[in-house]
Order: structure tokens, then C-alpha cells, then sequence
């Protein structure tokens, strides 16, 4: 997502003040009260929210209240589970925010304790889930990193949108290097680099041998194991379906378009010994 000048220098420079703020929060140790007025802050300054008019701690859901939430227009952007800054984050502890946002229809959800944000997708399934977008240390990132300036101007109050945001993710998902791993793994990549190897040595390679050579000594074990894995190679088999769907209806439109258009035919060529016959 391209996200405006204005605010990626407001991002950039903001969150460079709050690295010396977090530092020395967390040399504190400062509790999680503490750690939610910053956090407040960092959405007005950084974010670009009105801490008054936006952002709320009386957001109830089942007669629970959420540590934070994001509020335009009447509207839920996303909640925030806070933790302390001396705590460290595990996805134990967005769990309850993640059924809290489901409950009420809410599509995002941020588990932060100022220094590191991590920022999910929930999943409407059953059982509820979660994708997790971004993942910053904003205490030891470069503000002025893409990464840092694209994830947190997504979230922005001028960037914010369910549109926006699901193309962030969508381009996470297509680039993580566990979706390459699974294209890696596909039959037409192996196809390709089968002929490329025949063509460059001679050499027949079979195509089991390939796909065994890439799983077990080449790609990393970590990125075709595990659920981030199974989650990538399910994205690419929706996006091979969904491409071979769209080839489909082309093949379809194609063979339509040739049916309804009339073939020319030749003109009728005449002899011309016929205008000499009496």
C-alpha cells in the first residue's frame, strides 16, 4: 500500500522519539497501566488518531472491557490487548481480545506492549482464528523502514481501510518466504526446472528426484513444516484454483467468441471461359 508522504514522515519521526520513551519505560519496568498510557499516546502521535475523540477504554464486549479500542466514524477499526513492556508477547494473550473482536464482527486486532505490535486478521471460522500481519520491534526497528512505515500506515487513521488492509496482507502472504517455499514445490516450477536442466546439460532428471532434492536438502525444514506452512501451501493451491478458473473462462470466451462469428467465405471465383460460352 502506498502510503502518503505526510504520514510516512510523521511515522518516521515520531516513532524515532518514542524509542528513547520505550527505553526508558522498559528500564522501569513499568506496569501495564503505565504501558497503555503510552501506547495511547503512540496512536495519537504516531497514528495519527485523536486520543480524545478516537481511541476509548470503555469499549465493552460481554461485560468486559478491552484494554483499547480504535473508534471513526462510529465504527470499530481494531482493538488493542496491552501488556506490560516487560512482558513478552505470545499468542496466549491475544486469544480472549481475538474472540472479544469475532463476537462483535471485527476484522483486526493489535496485541502490543509498546515496544513490540503485533497485528492480526481474524479469521472467521469455526474454530475462530488468526493471521498474524505484522509483527514490528518498534524499539529496534528503523523508523524509517519500509516495513515499519507500510504496517503502521496501514493502521493509521488516513491509511486505515478494510481494503487496504487486506492488500497488505494479501502481499504478506504472497511474499512470505513460506509461500515462495510452496511455489517452489509446485508441479510447474519442477517442470520448468527439469526442462531447464535438460536443456542446459542434456541430462533426464525425473521429477520425484527434484522435488525429494528441493524438500529435503535444499529449502529449510522450518518452511515446509509447521502451521505457517500448511497455511502457505493452501494459499498457493487457492491461488493455482483460482488461476486455473480464470483460464477457464478465457478458454470459454474464446471458443464463444468463434462460434458466434460467421466464417468468411472465399469469393466465388468465376472462369473466365464462361463469358466466352455462347
Amino acid at each position: 500500500m502506498a502510503v502518503s508522504q505526510k504520514v510516512a514522515t510523521r511515522i518516521s519521526t515520531e516513532l524515532k522519539r518514542y524509542q528513547s520513551i520505550l527505553q526508558k519505560a522498559q528500564q522501569r519496568d513499568i506496569s501495564e497501566s503505565d504501558t497503555v498510557v503510552i501506547i495511547g499516546d503512540m496512536l495519537s502521535d504516531v497514528l495519527g488518531y485523536d486520543k480524545y475523540q478516537h481511541v476509548t477504554t470503555e469499549f465493552a464486549i460481554r461485560g468486559t472491557y478491552v484494554d483499547l479500542a480504535v473508534r471513526t466514524d462510529n465504527q470499530i477499526r481494531f482493538l488493542i490487548e496491552a501488556k506490560a513492556i516487560g512482558i513478552e508477547l505470545n499468542d496466549n494473550h491475544i486469544k480472549q481480545a481475538v474472540d472479544y473482536a469475532a463476537n462483535q464482527g471485527i476484522d483486526w486486532v493489535v496485541l502490543s506492549n509498546g515496544a513490540h505490535w503485533r497485528i492480526y486478521k481474524v479469521q472467521f471460522s469455526k474454530p475462530i482464528d488468526k493471521i498474524l500481519l505484522c509483527d514490528l520491534d518498534v524499539l529496534t526497528a528503523n523508523p524509517r523502514s519500509e516495513e515499519v512505515v507500510e504496517c503502521l500506515g496501514c493502521l493509521s487513521r488516513e491509511g486505515f481501510s478494510k481494503s487496504s488492509m487486506s492488500d497488505l496482507l494479501q502481499q504478506k502472504q504472497v511474499t512470505s518466504k513460506f509461500t515462495i517455499a510452496a511455489v517452489l514445490l509446485t508441479d510447474s516450477v519442477i517442470e520448468h526446472l527439469r526442462r531447464d536442466i535438460r536443456r542446459l546439460s542434456g541430462i533426464r532428471i525425473e521429477p520425484d528426484y527434484l522435488k525429494d532434492t528441493l524438500q529435503n536438502e535444499i529449502i529449510k525444514r522450518e518452511l515446509i513444516e509447521g502451521e505457517e506452512a500448511t497455511a502457505a501451501a493452501a494459499t498457493v493451491k487457492k491461488m493455482q484454483r483460482a488461476l486455473a478458473r480464470e483460464r477457464k473462462r478465457a478458454d470459454g470466451e474464446d471458443n464463444s467468441t468463434d462460434a458466434s462469428t460467421p466464417a468468411i467465405q472465399p469469393p466465388a471465383f468465376v472462369s473466365s471461359t464462361a463469358s466466352l460460352e455462347p
